[in-house]
């Protein structure tokens, strides 16, 4: 049953800690400031509980835990990069983790492990069966509370993404299909050993779950790897049809390899594929099925891609949201993350987070600042329509030897210009026979003869990236250093991850923990803010209270030295007179 927690908990007279505590102990526990103080103001306190309710009965079973403090549990896990076992322990007696959390009193008790367990499953099942991500709606809701409340302009927004390796082991194909094959073999053996299988496939499925893939592969040569290979293909197609109507479990994942590894002749003959014919977005280990390959720049990985998006304001601004002259730094917090396979091109990733940090603003986004991979037509097209400012560090690639100008009357010409010759030459429309699948109109290219006597084409794409290219030649470096500071961001996001892997397995479990980084990190950055505000009033008391001392002590002195004028003049007047 669904039960809202208490929004004001109170302190208990005789089990509070405060109650307790003396001297700077106290002070510092009930400070404002204190990172325990801030992090159930400024994220505890604005969990909403329900948007979870529908994970829960409304009018049946018992009630269930504080979401609030189970959301807050995970963040701080998350946040300090602890284990299970570290957070439990913090949990129950960690008297600052406790208050961070909300439970105020020593008889208020921490959600046990079971309980905080099925709520991450429930989320994540959620999710999978709804195609809705709970934890992130409650993300949002938090953030955009923040940027309210601190004023945070969003006009300017900035991005960048980040490679997230799984900890998988790197198979090979016929270890991936030996793994997947043990794993479905092991789930249905009662229902396996029942059916007529010949001897040979009771052989094959023997060796399977005795030996290991790698190590066959290690004593045996490429013919042998080979032979078994198909071997093992042919046993994946025997279970595909008997089990097709008991689809549960690991039938999908089988299933998928075998498409994905075989293909199927006319004759009913099982055959490998390919290796070119094999997707990046191919099953790369049944252990985690959301795990994609990708060869970025050299890097191999095989994992995810998380994109980062936050605020880039210059100005500071003062509670009344004017610009603030004091000379702090303005606050800046993440608005958005999307994590996705690692096959996404980060391109992809720019339209849905600005939609997605849109929602967060109360002003509309003007500048979007990215490096050249967030470049495509469906990028540039998408900022142009909705009066966007997309502002690149650069393209992808080597700048080409021809800059590409249209003509200034006439929109069929082309200018070129040879930047290793500087001489410019117009270009003329080439004959083509291609139709535009969109427009049903020829497809529009221009031509130039060249030294050697052959002809360069240039399509309407080349003449864009071109103009884009002298565009962005003219932006000022000042500007486009702008995209530079989310590279700490980035640094911050994958901080407690080892060797740059991730914990989790799955996409559900590993955007639970992305979304839980990136409100620590605006925590973080809130709490910096408060505490620099803090120490300049601090700092502007003093020197007022300074000033006041020496007034007073320039009035003192001012008030002696004139007492000693007249005492002086009063003793010369009456010796004066006594003369």
């Amino acid at each position: 049953m669904f039960k809202e927690s208490d929004k004001n908990p109170q302190m208990d007279m005789f089990s509070s800690p405060a109650g307790m505590l003396q001297g700077t102990s106290l002070k510092n526990y009930l400070k404002n400031d204190s990172w325990h103080n801030m992090f159930r103001e400024h994220v505890i306190m604005r969990v909403n509980e329900d948007i979870f309710s529908v994970l829960y009965s409304s009018d049946n079973g018992c009630p269930n835990a504080s979401i609030r403090v189970l959301v807050g549990m995970i963040i701080l896990k998350e946040g300090q990069g602890w284990s299970d076992e570290q957070l439990f322990t913090e949990c129950n007696y960690n008297l600052l983790v406790r208050s961070a959390l909300g439970l105020m009193n020593l008889t208020d008790t921490a959600p046990v492990p079971s309980t905080y367990y099925l709520f991450r499953k429930k989320v994540m099942d959620y999710n999978r069966e709804n195609d809705t991500d709970l934890f992130k709606e409650c993300m949002q809701q938090i953030a955009k509370s923040q940027i309210l409340d601190f004023k945070v302009s969003g006009k300017q927004v900035r991005m960048d993404s980040k490679l997230i390796g799984s900890n998988i082991t790197w198979y090979t194909r016929y270890e991936l299909v030996h793994e997947t094959l043990a794993l479905f073999i092991e789930e249905r053996s009662d229902h396996i050993y029942k059916r007529s299988l010949s001897r040979e496939e009771f052989d094959l499925i023997d060796h399977i779950m005795d030996e290991e893939g790698n190590k066959f592969i290690y004593r045996s040569n490429k013919k042998e790897v080979d032979t078994r290979f198909v071997a093992l293909g042919r046993l994946m197609y025997r279970f595909i049809k008997l089990f097709k109507r008991h689809d549960y479990g690991t039938y999908q994942t089988l299933k998928a390899v075998f498409e994905q590894q075989f293909t199927v002749t006319a004759d009913k003959t099982v055959l490998p594929k390919d290796n070119d014919d094999i997707s990046a977005k191919s099953i790369q280990s049944p252990h985690d099925t959301d795990s994609h390959y990708r060869n970025k720049g050299g890097k191999q990985v095989k994992g995810y891609s998380a994109n980062i998006t936050e605020t880039c304001d210059d100005e500071p601004k003062d509670s009344q949201g004017q610009p603030d002259d004091s000379g702090r730094q303005p606050l800046n917090l993440v608005t958005d993350v999307n994590l996705d396979v690692v096959s996404t091109p980060d391109c992809d990733f720019l339209e849905p987070s600005i939609e997605e940090t849109q929602k967060l603003l109360d002003e509309k986004i003007e500048k979007v600042y990215a490096d050249g991979a967030y470049n495509s037509t469906g990028t540039q097209d998408y900022t142009s329509d909705n009066n966007m400012e997309l502002i690149l560090t650069g393209i992808q690639g080597q700048p080409p030897r021809y800059e590409l100008t249209p003509g200034e009357e006439n929109p069929d010409e082309l200018i070129v210009l040879d930047t290793k010759t500087q001489i410019i030459i117009t270009a003329c429309l080439a004959a083509t026979t291609k139709i535009d699948s969109q427009t049903g109109k020829p497809v529009k290219k221009w031509r130039i003869k060249t030294d050697d006597g052959k002809y360069r084409y240039f399509t309407i794409e080349d003449v864009r990236t071109s103009m884009l290219r002298q565009k962005l030649r003219d932006v000022p470096i000042r500007e486009k250093w702008k995209r530079n500071n989310v590279e700490a961001t980035i640094f911050q996001f994958g901080y407690n991850l080892t060797n740059g892997k991730t914990r989790y397995r799955g996409l559900a479990a590993n955007r639970l923990w992305a979304y839980s980084r990136a409100t620590w990190i605006n925590f973080r950055r809130i709490l910096k803010y408060v505490m620099q505000a803090s120490k300049r009033s601090l700092s502007s008391q003093k020197r007022r209270c300074f000033s006041i001392k020496k007034w007073i002590c320039f009035e003192n002195n001012v008030n002696s030295l004139m007492n000693n004028f007249l005492n002086n003049s009063r003793l010369k007047y009456l010796n004066f007179l006594h003369f």
